[in-house]
């Protein structure tokens, strides 16, 4: 392990600013089996990844397990690489190699990754200043999958993922790590998608809930749209 490495600075702890995310939560919001999820975060983040660096990604939140929003935006992106039949230890050693490049340890969430993911049809690599990572996969890799995401993300001064838009940016709900704790809530008011999903549950029509909360019919039309995903 070098240097560096051991110095990473981990977000393994609740913290204002990096959001906390369960597994749960996790499939909710990117709408992926839950076992999917419970897998990859005890076997490989904490498991795999974590003994590479003598840290764990995730920490107890009230019974159960959670991470920070890197560590969420990495999932997804490790996950579309299962997904395309590439070996869970081919996509672990990708991200330590990138993780010495980039000195962090959420490479997967960093922009000059995510823009550099390539596929031939044959094998899936990712290509940067510093060269070439190839991962062999058994599958062709929808690369349409990433892109939608990448879409979705926004970076920080530091290239990193800073907020999530589940529905795109030309809608209104946002996930944020540093607005109520990450999670989702819409871009112009700390109010939760859940709130007016509830109101048109009961009944209540959507010119209704827009009035009564002061907002506009799109933002209703959005919360029941990602609720209803979710």
């Amino acid at each position: 392990m070098s240097a560096h490495t051991k110095s990473m600075n981990f977000e393994n702890k609740p913290k204002l600013g990096l959001g906390i995310y369960t597994a749960a939560e996790i499939a909710q919001i990117l709408r992926i089996p839950y076992k999917k999820v419970y897998t990859w975060m005890h076997k490989y983040w904490d498991g795999k990844l974590g003994e590479s660096y003598g840290e764990k990604y995730s920490w107890q939140m009230h019974g159960t397990r959670a991470v920070s929003f890197h560590t969420f935006v990495e999932f997804y992106v490790m996950m579309q690489f299962s997904e395309a039949g590439v070996k869970p230890k081919q996509v672990l050693q990708a991200h330590s190699e990138l993780s010495e490049m980039y000195r962090t340890p959420f490479p997967y969430a960093q922009r000059e990754v995510l823009e550099g993911i390539r596929c031939d049809g044959k094998h899936i690599y990712l290509q940067n200043k510093q060269g070439i990572i190839e991962l062999n996969g058994t599958k062709q890799f929808n690369l349409d999958i990433i892109k939608l995401f990448f879409v979705k993300l926004e970076f920080g001064d530091d290239d990193l993922a800073a907020r999530y838009w589940p529905l795109g940016r030309d809608k209104s709900i946002v996930i944020d790590p540093k607005r109520k704790f990450g999670s989702p809530v819409f871009k112009d008011r700390n109010i939760y998608p859940e709130t007016f999903y509830s109101l048109y549950k009961a009944g209540e029509p959507i010119d209704f809930i827009a009035h009564l909360y002061e907002v506009s019919k799109q933002m209703v039309m959005d919360a029941i749209e990602f609720c209803k995903a979710a």
